[in-house]
């Protein structure tokens, strides 16, 4: 009776959430309020299937639910976006009998990557994807090696670990793994244009022993193909891999055969697609039904947005504050663009959750490459732009190009008259912000 009250609550708060527009999460937090155990009551698919780590989660977790609905499967996810406890726990709920029965073939969960060890202490994914590890949110997260630490809680014997065999941290999972899969991609010489030398080195040493580490590749950041030259810490072959990237025509080819054209061209996406289509092969579906698919997915997240405004044309990348891989690789989009492309920078408000001021994060990224022939006007705006005018005046830019707006509205009218297509970087949370000044679509360049 306990279980049959609490998911009836649980669905009656979301119903009514969902008609007020409020969160998901506070119908999870109630029912595990009333039933904290309700997640171990509840009768789960064959297939669990959960994804984590710093960036990438969210378009990650789309694209699989794309390829198993494409397949014929029907799919349980947190579509929202919300993806902690409490948020899964709505989710979940929402989508079991009354009974406490999935009503789905598979159970897809996006988790945060610091609280996933409270989420899978409850369920055990039987599919658990790692995208990443990387510099994220000082205020929360501190060191990816902590992040690593908290994430490792979260994982039981029986899980099939698919993990980013690119990441030298991401492949410390597995060590004491019984069943791993490995995704990434290998040497390539297309990927040139990438940032690689970045303002820090996150890949400097071994994270299990902390001697020197070496790279023959590197596509981005501390991403890449390594090996410790002191213990046997090394990049391990791929079980699905890019084997060719060309990102000025927009494609790729995987296992050496299958051929996906990208939607944004941008090495980071191509992670994401490569995780999703591993997911896809190892449930059963065929390799070219995946590749084909993937050419045809849209990304309809928020994270990359068409825009205009008068005769001004330009694409939202969201980027996340206090993730300077984030804004490196959106960077990377606009230099490698087939056209001159303006950049405008927005930073209005830190963060969404937390109250900070701290613009350290700004130090991180590698500003000094928009410093490119490619790269016309750079629009810096918002409260922070004299933090970020502060950074900008540390690169070897040409400040004459440099244009400085505190409020939004006189940043987004520097547009208004044309000229170059302008790619906007920022976060979530200034996001909304901007769009509403601008004429919006989602979609693709």
């Amino acid at each position: 009776m306990k279980v049959f009250l609490t998911i009836i609550i649980c669905k009656l708060l979301r119903f009514v959430g969902a008609l007020l527009g409020k969160g998901s999460s506070k119908p999870g937090q109630i029912a595990l309020r009333i039933c904290p155990d309700i997640l171990t009551r509840i009768t789960l698919p064959d297939k669990v299937i959960a994804v984590t780590g710093s960036n990438g989660k969210t378009s990650t977790v789309g694209m699989i639910h794309y390829l198993l609905t494409k397949s014929g499967y029907s799919v349980a996810y947190n579509r929202e976006g919300s993806n902690q406890l409490e948020g899964v726990t709505t989710m979940i709920l929402s989508n079991v009998t009354l009974s406490g029965k999935m009503k789905k073939d598979i159970l897809l969960i996006e988790s945060d990557e610091r609280y996933a060890r409270y989420t899978f202490r409850y369920i055990k994914p039987t599919h658990y994807v790692f995208t990443n590890l990387y510099r994220d949110q000082l205020t929360r997260n501190g060191h990816p090696e902590w992040v690593y630490e908290a994430l490792a809680d979260s994982v039981y014997p029986g899980m099939k670990l698919i993990l980013n065999a690119d990441d030298p941290l991401i492949s410390c999972f597995s060590a004491d793994a019984e069943d791993v899969v490995w995704f990434g991609v290998n040497d390539i010489t297309a990927g040139d244009n990438q940032i690689t030398d970045t303002v820090y080195d996150d890949g400097a040493y071994c994270p299990l022993c902390k001697a020197p580490m070496k790279y023959t590749a590197r596509h981005y950041n501390h991403i890449g193909i390594y090996e410790c030259t002191a213990c046997s810490h090394r990049r391990h072959d791929p079980d699905y891999a890019v084997t060719a990237v060309d990102l000025k025509n927009k494609k790729i080819t995987v296992d050496g055969k299958f051929e996906i054209t990208l939607s944004l061209d941008s090495l980071f996406n191509v992670y994401n697609l490569l995780a999703a289509y591993t997911v896809a092969r190892l449930v059963g579906i065929e390799g070219k039904d995946a590749a084909e698919n993937l050419s045809r997915y849209v990304l309809k997240n928020g994270r990359a947005v068409r825009f205009s405004i008068g005769e001004g044309k330009g694409m939202l990348l969201a980027a996340k504050h206090e993730n300077s891989v984030a804004y490196d690789l959106c960077i990377s989009v606009a230099r490698n663009a087939p056209y001159k492309s303006d950049v405008m920078i927005i930073v209005d408000e830190i963060s969404r959750k937390y109250f900070t001021t701290d613009t350290s994060w700004l130090w991180d990224i590698d500003f000094e490459y928009l410093n490119d022939e490619n790269i016309g006007r750079v629009i810096l705006a918002g409260k922070y732009v004299n933090d970020l005018m502060v950074r900008f005046s540390c690169t070897d830019i040409d400040m004459s190009r440099v244009e400085c707006y505190e409020d939004l509205a006189d940043a987004a009218e520097a547009l208004r008259k044309g000229g170059n297509f302008t790619y906007v970087l920022t976060c979530f949370v200034d996001e909304k912000k901007f769009l509403k000044l601008v004429t919006a679509e989602e979609g693709q360049a």
